[in-house]
Parts: C-alpha cells; structure tokens; sequence
C-alpha cells in the first residue's frame, strides 16, 4: 500500500461562458491533463467524476452521457454528486488501497446551461414546509448573515471587503469569471438581492469543467518534478432542517479539525500558508476563517481590517479571487485544490502569491448555510 499519494498534473477551463458544449469541454480538458502528465488514455487506470445530473446539470444519467469523454470507457470509475472535494478524497482513497497508480478526477459543470442556482438549491429544500415558502441557498445565507452581524457586531463594510479583495485578486486570473478593482461602497451600493445581502456579495453562475490527475508515490515522481502531497482531509455534516442549527456554529470545526490531525498540523494559522476558500457569500469567508482556527469567534472583521488575508498578507485567502470571482458550482471545491496546488508549485501566474510555501488548505462547502464541509491539506 502506497504511503504518500501526490498530485501530478492539474487543468481548468474559464468560468465565463462558452460556446463549447458539455461533450467538447470534458473531452477538452481530459486531454490537457494527460498530456500534461505524458499519459494514453489507456495508461489512465481509474476515474472519479464529480457531477449533478438534473440540478446543475441539466443532463439525464450524466456519466452516461459524458463517461467516454473523460477517459472512462471500460475503465473502474465511479461518479459522486454535491461537493467535488469529496471526489478528490474518494480518488486519493482508490491510490491509497494499493489497486491504482492513476486517477483522474475531475469535476464537471456548465454553468451558462444550468438553472439559476437558486431554482436548483430551492429543491434542497423539505417540500412540505422550506420549500412552500421559497427557502433556498441565498435566502438562508442572508439569515445566516444577519445573525452574524448581530451577535458579533460585524459590519456590512467589513463583508463588503472581501467582495474588494477577492475581485481584485481575480485580475490575475485567466480563469475568473468576474474580476475588477471596486470599492466597498460598489459592493454595498449594488442590487440588494435578500436583506443584507447586495448582487456583488454573491457568487455568480459560472462554467467549470476541473481535473486533477493522482498518483502514487513512485508514479508521481516519475510524472512530474514538482509533486503536491495530499497530507490530510476531514469532512462533517450538520443537520438538515437549518431551523434545528446554530448557523454560526457551523461543521466546519469538526472538519477542519480532522483534516488537521491527519496532516499533524496543531497551529493553522502559523502552518498553513495559503488558504483557496469555498465563499458563495462575501461574509462565509469571514466565518470560515474563524472556524479554521485562523483566528477567534467574531474575528473575521478585525481579521479582514488588519490585510492578513491579502495576498501580501501571512495567510492570503483566495489569491485565485475565490468562488465570488468564479462559480462553477459543483467543480468549486475541486477548483479550490487546482488553485492550492498551483501556487505551491509556483505556476499561478500573475496571482502567485510572492512567499515560500510549503502547506495550504483547500476548502469546498454544499448546502444550506455551509450545512456540509470539507478541508484538504496539500503540502510540498
């Protein structure tokens, strides 16, 4: 059984709309990635994709449709739905059994074919009671929101930086979907889509066909010349009703938490040093940050005041400019990996964050007011 199980090439395709169809941008970006790593298709010995047939697909059995295109055909491969992080830990798990040497996993979304991301998160929803009054992902991240602000005396001005921060971070990334130089008053001045929440503090709807390609320790080195170890990954789950929830004492502790102890880290905020954050709401990424352990409860303001997150700061969060720059919802927290794994390898281009790093954190989140959380550890 292999010891260590690394990543040895990434791909990602632009958040902005395409002309291209589902088919062509899978197939596309299956074969970046193996040519990338000097693979066949043949050579490729196990597939994990992650998708959402009907929510955020559109598609009827979706690995039916896109199976071949990915590499797939008449190879093991299985399909897991929600949050993508969990299909690069399902890969890393089939290298870690000792029966793989290769897998490709990659996530799969074409956001400008999709619903409305609300349409599709209304159908999260219990169908007897949340559903009938119209309870979907925004509505309970503005509740989330306004409980956040009240108990901890969190403003709006504060939240809105992250908007600043993370767009601006986007500039240089040619994969962002939306980027630019705001200020916090563009940001509070936008549409007030569901009180407190304005149309820039929420992600927009993006493509975003995502792939890594793992490896075993003795393949990995042979693939390439600067290998990314997976070091540790925890996930938690919290109740469905969201009236059954504190929303400010989120699964993203236990998560986070587990990840932790497998990759052996006791003090985030000194370990790691650069964090790729899911945040379809400005706000989360405050709440996350605090439920890291990058700093305390009700923190997140005076955490976002003080430059730490920037990219000049000593915990840049979402150099890539983060989910509010780039949607594709279900490849998001795969996404988050690519971009983790880019700037520890020093190929992140003009958002490359200018310090030595030897550890970050991926993180990817699903469901109502961060109902379910997981945390990766990559290191070099």
């Amino acid at each position: 059984m292999p010891k260590k199980v690394g990543i040895a090439a990434v791909a990602q395709n632009a958040g902005v709309e395409s002309k291209d169809n589902f088919y062509d941008q899978s197939y596309k970006i299956t074969k970046e990635i193996l040519d990338k790593a000097g693979l066949k298709r043949e050579e490729l010995e196990t597939i994990i994709s992650a998708a959402s047939d009907i929510f955020h697909g559109g598609i009827s059995c979706a690995n039916s449709y896109y199976w071949e295109t990915t590499g797939a055909f008449l190879k093991p491969g299985s399909r897991q739905d929600g949050e993508s992080l969990f299909a690069f830990f399902y890969g890393v798990m089939r290298i870690l059994s000792g029966d793989y040497d290769t897998a490709l996993v990659i996530a799969l979304c074409k956001g400008s074919e999709n619903p409305e991301n609300d349409a599709c998160t209304l159908m999260y929803a219990d169908p007897f009671y949340q559903r009938m009054i119209g309870m979907n992902e925004t509505m309970a991240a503005a509740m989330q929101m306004r409980i956040y602000m009240e108990r901890y005396g969190i403003a709006e001005e504060q939240c809105a930086k992250v908007v600043v921060k993370n767009l601006a971070n986007a500039l240089g990334n040619p994969y962002a979907h939306r980027k630019g130089r705001f200020t916090v008053d563009d940001v509070l001045g936008s549409d007030r889509i569901i009180d407190p929440l304005t149309q820039m503090q929420i992600a927009p709807k993006s493509e975003g066909m995502v792939a890594l390609l793992l490896a075993s320790e003795e393949k990995a080195k042979k693939l390439t010349s600067k290998p990314v170890w997976f070091r540790g990954f925890g996930n938690s789950i919290d109740h469905y009703y969201i009236g059954d929830r504190d929303l400010l004492d989120s699964p993203l502790k236990t998560a986070a938490a587990r990840a932790y102890k497998m990759a052996g880290i006791s003090r985030p905020r000194k370990e790691i040093d650069i964090a790729e954050i899911t945040e379809p709401y400005a706000f989360q990424e405050l709440i996350w940050c605090e439920d890291l352990g990058f700093c305390g409860p009700g923190e997140g303001g005076k955490m976002i005041d003080s430059g730490a997150t920037q990219k000049t700061g000593d915990i840049p969060v979402n150099p890539s400019g983060g989910v509010l720059a780039n949607n594709p919802y279900v490849s998001r927290g795969l996404q988050r990996v690519v971009e983790a794994t880019l700037q520890l390898r020093g190929e992140a281009g003009e958002r490359q964050v200018d310090k030595k790093m030897k550890t970050a954190l991926a993180h990817g989140t699903h469901g109502f007011a961060g109902q379910c959380h997981a945390v990766a550890i990559l290191g070099v």
